[in-house]
């Protein structure tokens, strides 16, 4: 088994949906289901948790140009319900749904590049018992 692997970035491999290590397997096994590991070096992908990211990612910069494209198309034209249904819906879905994937696979492949963890609170050991400073305070 291959113990070295090249430095592949997140922009090439979580883009097309490879795997963040050699670029070669699958990253996906449905539209946004990951895969267990990849088939060609088996990484696990268990570390992969994207969260939220692919979504919240989507609302910013495809939902609110969408919906001010439904909101200018309504208030400059006033059309019928049924336009909205064959202009502003398929458009909302068009720039909605398919960056998802692109998105999520982008961020498991930088959380396998930076090697992103949990975020753990680290405690300092509390200090021992006596005076904070080593000199000693004389009374006059």
């Amino acid at each position: 088994m291959r113990t070295e692997w090249p430095s592949l970035p997140p922009m090439q491999t979580g883009i097309r949906g490879r795997c963040p290590r050699c670029g070669q397997g699958h990253l996906f096994k449905g539209f946004l289901t990951l895969n267990q590991r990849c088939e060609a070096c088996g990484l696990d992908y268990s570390f992969a948790d994207p969260a939220d990211g692919p979504a919240f990612f989507v609302i910013c910069f495809a939902c609110v140009p969408s919906v001010a494209l439904g909101v200018w198309l309504e208030v400059q034209f006033q059309p019928a319900w049924w336009v909205h249904l064959l202009v502003t819906i398929p458009f909302m879905f068009l720039t909605c749904i398919p960056p998802l994937r692109p998105l999520k696979g982008w961020l498991v492949a930088s959380q396998y590049f930076y090697k992103a963890e949990e975020g753990k609170l680290v405690r300092a050991a509390a200090p021992a018992a006596g005076p904070a400073n080593a000199e000693t305070v004389r009374s006059p």
